[in-house]
């Protein structure tokens, strides 16, 4: 094995009989490698285009936490956390070393954390020189006097070009995406989706983290001019990364962020957006951040100008864009802000029956929290093709090993400690459900939320008719007042009624998981299961 980078790294020794290691090389000349090697082509705007293969979402079918100590004793196991033995990690652990000898391998080393207290160093290995760039632009890298003497505490293997055979390795699948917290070690085979290591390492962080009395939360965060942040939950595609990259207002990162007792902090130091029908005027920050250094997963480019044709979705609707945070004009850098002002969890309710934006208690926050109301959108995840209504717990389910109460007790603490207000949004659909009604506009989403931080809002009244026993405002500067009222936006308020029956017996039935661990004033936080008050059809 050699070291073929000898810039600022030294040489390190994987354990791997490769070809060549190359270390932390810079960003323009892991683009050049991966142009030379055929891994992608320039767009117009200087980004490197690359596609993923069969597999353009994430796989959670082929995700396992190896069955373990600690992890047999800890992790919350469940559909979403499901267990492999060690003798099935260390078969495949064994075929990927076989697979990655004499092979040119990128490495990255670097951190988990803005907020050094709290950082984890970790090394990624791949076969590939964009997925060390995806891993230099998402992650943190370390200065040049950290490398002599960096030790990893994580490593993740990627090599997606390998795949796992069913029939002879006992898999579930050709993917295999493996998490040992005891050898501290992620292996992902089958899938070159680079939001596979972006979310093993979250993971892992959401593991960690509450040990230390942190609460790590699937959310983006902002800060304004005056130092007043705002988090902004949700699954992919309910507006996070959009939200978050607000003109007036200072991007501290855009999915992963870490609240201690002393602050808030990213997790990454980059973004990895969805660029579908991504518009300049729309979202003009993060448009203009896709340039040179940044990477572009499965977009369809002109061959001849190399445009990029954001609407297309005839590879996927899951296209996507990573880039550093610093390509956000403003950006806040490192990624370590105050506690929060408001809290908005955004629910993209493809039952078109929740208000634009309601006002939530403390309690109400953690009922809202353990249920994650969303809808999972078409192509963030291997075989979703149109909005799927969910529950997904601390609105990132699949990325939380621990059991989701003891996430929701932590930010219950946080929320009372710093009298911060939360909000429930709906950046679902309106006017009825999906095939009927319309997606929120997200100028509408936009306006509520600018009201809201700047305490606009008015005459907040409790919505009776629709069971949720939300408080919603009556009037909203720059938003027709119907919209704040979902009922009315119906064709048919009867249609509606329906509708949210159906939605409540969603949420109560949901519910029922975690109801014995929580406090019952948090339990009775929910919608009222019947309407005394009206007979529906």
């Amino acid at each position: 094995m050699r070291d073929e980078h000898t810039h600022a790294a030294p040489p390190v020794d994987l354990g791997i009989a490769a070809r060549s290691v190359n270390r932390n090389l810079p960003s323009a000349e892991l683009t050049a490698r991966a142009l030379a090697r055929g891994e992608g082509i320039l767009a117009a705007n200087g980004a490197l285009v690359v596609r993923t293969g069969a597999r353009t979402g994430r796989s959670p079918h082929d995700r396992f936490i190896v069955d373990e100590s600690p992890a047999t004793e800890t992790v919350d196991w469940n559909h979403v956390n499901r267990p492999c033995s060690p003798e099935l990690f260390d078969a495949m652990l064994r075929k990927a070393n076989r697979y990655l000898e004499d092979r040119d391998l990128y490495v990255f080393d670097g951190y988990v954390g803005a907020e050094w207290t709290y950082q984890l160093p970790i090394r990624v290995i791949a076969d590939t020189a964009w997925h060390a760039l995806f891993a230099q632009t998402l992650f943190i890298p370390p200065v040049p006097a950290d490398l002599p003497h960096f030790v990893p505490e994580f490593t993740v293997i990627a090599c997606g070009g390998l795949r796992a055979d069913p029939a002879v390795d006992g898999t579930d699948g050709e993917a295999f995406i493996g998490i040992s917290l005891a050898r501290k070690t992620v292996l992902i085979m089958g899938s070159s989706y680079a939001g596979e290591m972006k979310k093993a390492v979250f993971s892992v962080m959401n593991y960690l983290l509450p040990d230390r009395g942190v609460l790590p939360m699937h959310c983006a965060a902002n800060m304004g001019p005056g130092g007043d942040v705002a988090l902004f939950f949700g699954l992919s595609g309910t507006g996070k990364t959009t939200l978050s990259a607000a003109p007036g207002r200072r991007l501290i990162g855009d999915d992963e962020h870490g609240w201690s007792a002393q602050c808030v902090f990213n997790l990454e130091g980059g973004c990895y957006a969805k660029v579908i029908n991504l518009d300049p005027d729309d979202e003009p920050q993060i448009y203009g951040a896709i340039r040179f250094g940044s990477i572009l997963e499965n977009v369809v480019v002109d061959p001849q100008t190399r445009a990029i044709a954001y609407g297309s979705t005839e590879i996927t609707e899951n296209t996507r864009a990573t880039y550093p945070v610093g390509h956000i004009p403003g950006a806040v850098v490192p990624g370590v802000a105050g506690h929060p002002h408001h809290v908005f969890f955004l629910t993209c309710d493809a039952f078109g029956v929740l208000p634009p934006i309601a006002r939530l208690s403390p309690v109400e926050a953690q009922y809202h929290f353990l249920s994650g109301f969303t809808a999972k959108l078409g192509g963030t995840e291997v075989g979703v093709t149109e909005p799927l209504p969910t529950f997904s717990a601390c609105f990132g389910a699949p990325f939380m090993p621990l059991p989701p109460v003891r996430y929701a007790n932590l930010l219950g603490d946080r929320l009372r400690a710093h009298g911060v207000q939360c909000w429930l949004v709906n950046t679902g659909w309106t006017g009825g459900p999906t095939g009927t009604g319309r997606r929120m506009p997200i100028e509408v989403t936009r306006r509520l939320l600018s009201a809201a931080i700047g305490e606009r809002l008015e005459d907040f009244v409790t919505e009776g008719e629709t069971g949720f026993s939300l408080r919603t405002p009556t009037a909203c500067p720059g938003v027709d007042a119907t919209i704040l009222r979902p009922r009315l936006t119906w064709p048919d308020p009867l249609d509606y009624d329906r509708q949210a029956a159906r939605l409540r017996g969603m949420f109560a039935a949901n519910f029922e998981q975690y109801r014995d661990g929580v406090e019952p004033a948090v339990a009775a936080a929910g919608p009222v299961a019947e309407l005394p008050f009206q007979a529906l059809p």
